[in-house]
């Protein structure tokens, strides 16, 4: 096999063993992966967490982590239950170093190939070199591991270390890159070779097809299914089926976003830190979200939430507390603001969200039937002994004259409360269907 990394051409070893065809592929050494991630794929990160989980030295994985990066890792052999290479060390020494992942069984490989023929999705991802997600996930439930966890990655190396040492922790960051682009990397290690699996899955999908077509091929419990199920049979049903799981328990906090200050430097464009902070933002969110789902009336009352363009997003974000100045900064440009004019935003961001933004930076003119009916609701709005004198200074909004206060009305019927400060017209508070109340509530915060 050849591609863009420079892979040597595999080449197979047929022989037989527990009644299956094993193979072998070498891999030529990789060149150096300065400034670059080992893994970009979700199969090849688990492959890194697996080992990472398991190494109890983190100095150790440090160490072979510079190595791998350094081109200090040879050419990679690769076969059932075993990966192997040798390792340079800087003061020249060489070192065999092996790493064993338990094979699946002869049954194992069974179920596992009756699974992937089940969805034509999953045959044509692997063909296509890719790990279908829903493939792994029917495999771990029917008690199928492809992918390593915890004490999985099982080290031998001529370094006599009795854990994971740099050498073998070179060779898994190296086979991380061999997995990102081929995934039947990590089938091969289980004990099947591509040329093996790609033929018994086109067996079993001709078979399969030919059964499903033969007539007077499909059982009783088939033909009823195909039919479908009576309305009272499923109503019915009710009462035999097992209760749902009890909710989960909302966590008191947000989890914190993960650090991102790692030796290697970031590509071109990224700022680790900026990632960290919309990693918390979004944390936040799903916790916000959660807390909704687990209230009452959730389901009655769950609206989806409406979409943010950049600059309202942007605003959100600044909203949720006091972000550090160089944030505040990228996210007023995010904006499309100055940094002094986001303080305003995030004000309106807290009392109304997208509506409070809108009626802070736009202002929309009612027509005719709708104007006359909000001079009718501030004419109402209170006694007269009490009613402020308004005076008319926009086209939906009124300000309070010998007062630093102003009403606005928002296309949805509500009325926004303002206030001046600095010569500028900032939101004073929620909005409200009464103007009185919504006015009455500016006083409140003043005194």
């Amino acid at each position: 096999m050849s591609d863009d990394y420079g892979f040597g051409d595999g080449h197979d070893g047929d022989r037989e063993a527990h009644g299956r065809q094993e193979e072998e592929r070498t891999f030529a050494a990789l060149p150096p992966a300065r400034g670059s991630a080992f893994a970009r794929t979700w199969w090849g990160l688990a492959w890194l967490k697996a080992l990472e989980d398991t190494a109890l030295d983190g100095q150790q994985l440090k160490q072979g982590r510079r190595q791998a990066r350094a081109g200090a890792v040879g050419a990679v052999s690769v076969r059932p239950g075993r990966i192997t290479t040798v390792v340079k060390d800087r003061d020249g020494s060489s070192y065999r170093s092996d790493v064993l992942l338990q094979e699946l069984s002869e049954d194992d490989w069974d179920r596992l190939l009756d699974l992937a023929v089940e969805s034509a999705g999953h045959i044509a991802a692997l063909l296509d070199h890719e790990m279908p997600p829903h493939l792994v996930e029917d495999a771990a439930a029917a008690g199928l591991e492809l992918l390593p966890g915890i004490g999985d990655l099982e080290p031998e190396c001529g370094c006599e270390a009795w854990d994971h040492c740099p050498h073998t922790t070179a060779l898994c960051y190296q086979v991380a890159r061999l997995l990102d682009e081929d995934p039947f990397v990590l089938l091969l290690m289980r004990g099947r070779g591509e040329r093996a699996l790609v033929d018994a899955l086109q067996e079993r999908s001709a078979a399969r097809a030919a059964t499903a077509t033969a007539p007077g091929t499909r059982s009783s419990a088939e033909e009823a299914a195909a039919e479908g199920v009576p309305a009272e049979e499923a109503f019915a049903a009710r009462d035999i089926l097992p209760p749902l799981p009890a909710p989960p328990v909302l966590p008191a906090a947000p989890g914190g976003p993960p650090s991102l200050d790692t030796e290697a430097e970031p590509a071109p464009g990224l700022d680790p830190a900026a990632l960290e902070f919309l990693a918390a933002d979004a944390a936040a969110r799903a916790h916000r979200m959660l807390a909704e789902a687990l209230g009452p009336g959730h389901g009655r009352s769950w609206r989806p939430e409406p979409s943010l363009t950049p600059a309202q997003d942007a605003v959100r974000m600044a909203a949720l507390g006091t972000p550090p100045s160089w944030v505040a900064a990228r996210l007023a440009e995010g904006a499309g603001r100055r940094t002094a004019g986001l303080g305003p935003a995030t004000r309106a961001w807290r009392f109304g969200g997208a509506a409070a933004l809108s009626v802070l930076d736009e202002e929309w003119t009612p027509g005719p039937e709708v104007l006359d009916r909000a001079r009718a609701v501030l004419a109402e709005a209170w006694e007269d002994a009490e009613r402020p004198v308004l005076r008319q200074s926009g086209a939906a909004r009124w300000t309070v004259v010998g007062e630093e206060a102003q009403l606005r009305l928002g296309e949805d019927g509500r009325w926004w409360p303002f206030r001046k400060e600095r010569g500028a017209w900032v939101p004073a508070g929620p909005a409200d269907q009464d103007p009185a109340a919504a006015l009455a509530g500016l006083a409140a915060r003043e005194a």
